[in-house]
């Protein structure tokens, strides 16, 4: 326990004052006219140029491995049913600033902009997930339970659908499902944060204050941490926000890039007393998570060494950390320690946009973290999305003694057409996440039980059979919003028969489901349309090794998603394990342009963003498919359809 109280009992708005210089607000160019600016430029060099970079995913496809219809539009601006077929070239956003690319420059070479036209945007937005009314978001910030109310804070640029001009927004919700969007709860006002009020987090000390501890970016874009706790520690909904007046807390130490410091972690409470976080960071290139220790949040000990570092994975982002129960399945507050206990440590790489975690043990007396497996270190093993899912940040959510996990999810279509439909960016559905107390390698992520209250009307479909090479469909009415849950099970003679191979699969290297294999792929093809013109398969694909044992992986085939030319392609997946007497599982949430899935339990997860062009509205159906050569498959399936989440802006009269 602190002596003290933290929280001054003075909460007037004593921001430290901004220095006079070139960089004050009053001498920066308006949000409008940067953005005017850049898409005139965007523009030009789209006519000028004749070719585009071609960015693909990472080729990664590392895994712990085991033996054995509610349509909500979006506002759309006014224009012409289809737009302009141009060509196009994505400007980089963010990294010039000190944060990772923010845009998407995964596009065909010298390929034109769809004709997107005003009904396919609209189909775009989704009507489960979480997102702003419109513009810019990226990083989950700050998630906290908090006096009856979750609360959500995220990166926002209140003026454009593009990355920049980064603030906090803020939601609040009894359910983490519906939601009420509520004012900024921090700008970008002071010389310390006047370049983007970036990534932190919340920590709840033990006589119930909250604090946030955040990224500025400072006017002269240096990376520095900064205190901030609420004006009314009395207010559930925490309208105001007062950032301490000493700020900033903390720099950049020697021998640390002014660019490269950023995004605190929730604190933990040690034996000793003390308030500890960690910072990402990077020395050449091995991505670091540097370590302090705190009395009071406003002053700091910098621990010698770090708590973990990796050679080769460049700069650590969004940096967590906190303990898993290897006997219990209940969360754990980041604070608990001792027998029992194992540490996750994750990090957001700068360098492939990805989130790496490793399970290991802590030493407090140290301050240093030991991976169980140093070949799955952070970094270059087990990733906690094999698809499009970056800058994560879990919480302890105190009501319901769980750790629930948030991660960004951005567009994979163009910026244009981004700008054009006047919003960028989703929150996956919050999952919790646990050791997987079975392999003990990994863990397990599923969506929070409080999803299931969206569903509606279920269909069964119990033990179909599905030949090689057929597709089957479902009978599910519209199928634009989803909860399926799916098992497999291979003709046991077949795939005793099948020969034995020395070949290595890869989901990412393969030709994607139209690869046929003696066991796979097969599965389901979501967002599909009548015709088989587009559809998103989601599957899995079995090799029989030399040893008699099976391998399986799990896939996202996006190559047929879509009939435009200027949104991404690829084929997303990793092992998952399997153990003996378990059936093929999986769950998959469909929700418009966003499809997440989840192998076995959650032990493998892939986000995908889908843009059909046909497979709109009620034009979208779902299929079984078998395209494996030598066996057949059974399934059972559930499917629900999902009502429309309540998101709507906070009523100033406050009557919730």
């Amino acid at each position: 326990m602190l002596d003290e109280k933290l929280i001054p009992s003075n909460t007037d708005n004593n921001y430290a004052p901004l220095p006079d210089g070139s960089d004050s607000p009053a001498s920066r160019r308006s949000p409008t006219k940067v953005l005017l600016v850049a898409l005139c430029g965007l523009v030009m060099v789209g006519v000028l140029l004749a070719s585009m970079g071609c960015n693909g995913g990472s080729s990664r496809d590392v895994h712990a491995k085991t033996g054995g219809d509610g349509d909500v539009e979006a506002s759309l601006p006014n224009s012409k049913e289809a737009a302009t077929a141009i060509p196009h070239m994505p400007i980089s956003r963010g990294v010039s600033a000190g944060v990772s690319e923010k845009s998407n420059h995964q596009f065909l070479r010298g390929a034109a902009s769809f004709p997107w036209n005003n009904s396919m945007l609209s189909w775009q937005r989704t009507a489960f997930h979480f997102q702003p009314e419109k513009n810019w978001m990226n990083d989950p910030n700050g998630p906290v339970f908090y006096k009856g109310w979750y609360h959500f804070f995220y990166q926002y640029n209140p003026h454009a659908a593009v990355w920049g001009d980064i603030v906090w927004g803020h939601a609040v919700s009894r359910d983490m499902i519906h939601w009420l969007h509520l004012p900024l709860a921090m700008v970008a006002d002071q010389w310390y944060d006047i370049n983007g009020v970036w990534t932190g987090s919340a920590t709840i000390l033990p006589d119930g204050q909250l604090i946030m501890l955040y990224t500025g970016s400072t006017d002269k874009h240096v990376q520095v941490q900064n205190l901030a706790y609420p004006a009314d520690p009395n207010d559930p909904l925490l309208i105001n926000w007062v950032k301490y007046s000493g700020n900033p807390v903390l720099v950049p130490p020697p021998g640390i890039g002014a660019r490269d410091f950023r995004d605190p972690t929730t604190a933990w409470y040690t034996s000793e007393g003390k308030w500890r976080i960690t910072i990402g960071s990077k020395v050449n290139k091995t991505g670091v998570s540097l370590i302090y220790d705190t009395e009071d949040f406003k002053t700091y000990n910098m621990i010698d060494g770090m708590l973990h570092g990796v050679d080769g994975t460049g700069m650590w982002e969004c940096v967590d950390f906190y303990p898993v129960s290897i006997i219990a399945e209940n969360g754990l507050d980041t604070s608990i320690n001792g027998q029992g206990i194992k540490h996750v440590v994750k990090a957001s790489l700068d360098d492939d946009r990805h989130d790496y975690y490793a399970i290991g043990t802590y030493d407090e007396k140290t301050a240093k973290w030991v991976p169980d497996n140093p070949k799955i270190d952070v970094g270059i093993g087990i990733r906690y999305d094999y698809g499009l899912f970056y800058a994560s940040k879990t919480f302890y959510d105190q009501n319901k003694k769980r750790r629930v996990l948030w991660g960004w999810v951005g567009e994979s279509d163009s910026e244009a057409a981004d700008v054009r439909k006047g919003w960028a960016s989703l929150q996956s559905i919050p999952r919790t996440v646990a050791l997987d107390q079975k392999t003990g390698t990994n863990l397990i992520q599923w969506p929070v039980e409080e999803v299931e209250s969206l569903r509606l009307t279920s269909k069964n479909f119990d033990n179909v059979k599905v030949t090689p090479g057929s597709v089957v469909p479902l009978d599910v009415g519209t199928a634009t919003q989803l909860d399926i849950l799916a098992e497999f099970e291979l003709d046991k003679d077949a795939v005793h028969n099948t020969a034995e191979t020395n070949g290595e699969f890869s989901c990412t290297a393969s030709g994607g489901a139209a690869q046929r294999g003696a066991l796979g792929p097969f599965g389901l093809l979501v967002l599909a349309d009548e015709s088989l013109t587009e559809r998103t398969p989601v599957y899995f694909y079995v090799v029989k090794g030399n040893d008699g044992k099976l391998k399986t992986s799990f896939c996202t085939d996006q190559k047929r998603s879509s009939q435009a030319n200027d949104v991404n392609k690829i084929i997303y997946g990793s092992f998952v394990p399997v153990l003996d007497g378990e059936k093929l599982s999986l769950r998959i949430l469909v929700d418009h342009s966003i499809v997440e899935s989840f192998a076995q339990g959650g032990r493998t997860c892939i986000t995908s963003r889908v843009y059909p062009t046909k497979a709109l509205y009620g034009d979208a159906r779902v299929f079984l498919f078998n395209n494996a050569t030598e066996t057949s498959i059974t399934g059972s399936l559930k499917v629900w359809q999902m009502n429309s989440a309540f998101i709507r802006p906070f009523s100033n009269n406050r009557s919730l």
